[in-house]
């Protein structure tokens, strides 16, 4: 079997944004202090929480090409960087990757589970029914996940298609993924890890924007009610602009509200990081070519991930 298809289609470049909800969520719960009982997992759950967040955008991947494909949105006129539209991979292929993907993510998210709760149930400390109801919570919220991610693009009313897609990613690459794995480490939430959980799902949202504004011309025509198409190409330009505010805004709050939220350090670097926003923001305004757009997913990925990693590190390294 050639594997390079499948690279292909699983869309590499889009997994470290994918686990910056991870990297979130365990910086902020492990700034909030943890017992011993948790340190002891703070690892194994973060691995595991990473892993099945991976499998998840894999799953989106791949039920997009597949989705984008059958719509006729992808042809092999313009979009040879598909692995359907391009001929290298066959609908019923990647119909069973999606199938493998899914149920990959359905297993990775019980290990998740399993290793996050059983161990304080086995020992006697914690509370049966309360972890019940957590575990039970969070696995509804998986396979929520899971289903979403394939709905994004497939059925006759797919998220995506319908101007829904920016939702989708704001409350599972953000909210559900921040504060989930939060609830995953610390075995509770505190309300200011919204504003995190905000700024992750935000540049999840921007490079979703980015892949619209560089395609809304081809989705218009499909029929793809992106933000985007609905807004018009100026238009999905100032939402863009907003997106990045708005990160960014929650992420200052969170570091300089009037709450508690740990000791952080390197400001710097979160200064130089949002500065490279600001001059992407600047060249997203001033593009006239959608074409050209596709150099700044990697930059707003990338840099975005950067963040949480060091924030991450930031917990994990100096603490």
């Amino acid at each position: 079997m050639n594997i390079k298809p499948w690279i292909q289609a699983a869309r590499l470049r889009t997994l470290p944004l994918a686990t910056t909800c991870v990297l979130l969520g365990g910086a902020v719960a492990r700034a909030h202090g943890l017992d011993e009982s948790s340190l002891s997992r703070f690892n194994p759950v973060i691995l595991s929480a990473a892993i099945t967040v991976i499998l998840l955008q894999i799953l989106a991947n791949f039920a997009n090409d597949y989705g984008d494909f059958i719509k006729g949105t992808d042809t092999a006129a313009d979009r040879q960087d598909r692995a359907l539209a391009s001929g290298q991979l066959t609908v019923s292929s990647v119909k069973k990757g999606v199938v493998v993907s899914a149920v990959s993510a359905f297993i990775a998210g019980i290990v998740t589970l399993i290793l996050a709760f059983v161990p304080g149930v086995v020992s006697g400390n914690e509370d049966i029914a309360l972890h019940g109801v957590r575990m039970a919570g969070l696995g509804a919220f998986g396979v929520a996940g899971i289903v979403s991610a394939i709905r994004y693009t497939v059925g006759k009313k797919a998220f995506g298609y319908q101007g829904l897609g920016d939702i989708y990613v704001m409350l599972f690459f953000g909210l559900v993924g921040v504060l989930g794995v939060g609830l995953l480490v610390a075995h509770e939430i505190q309300i200011v890890w919204v504003l995190p959980a905000i700024f992750s799902g935000c540049m999840s949202v921007a490079v979703l924007n980015l892949n619209n504004l560089r395609d809304h011309q081809s989705d218009a025509i499909s029929n793809k009610q992106t933000m985007v198409v609905r807004l018009g190409f100026q238009g999905g330009k100032y939402y863009h602009f907003a997106i990045l505010c708005i990160g960014w805004t929650a992420l200052l709050l969170f570091f300089r509200g009037p709450w508690e939220v740990g000791m952080w350090r390197g400001t710097m670097w979160y200064a130089l990081l949002a500065l490279l926003h600001a001059r992407h923001a600047v060249d997203v305004y001033r593009c006239q070519d959608p074409a050209t757009l596709d150099p700044e997913l990697k930059r707003i990925a990338l840099s975005s991930f950067l963040v949480a990693l060091f924030m991450f590190m930031d917990q994990t390294l100096n603490t």
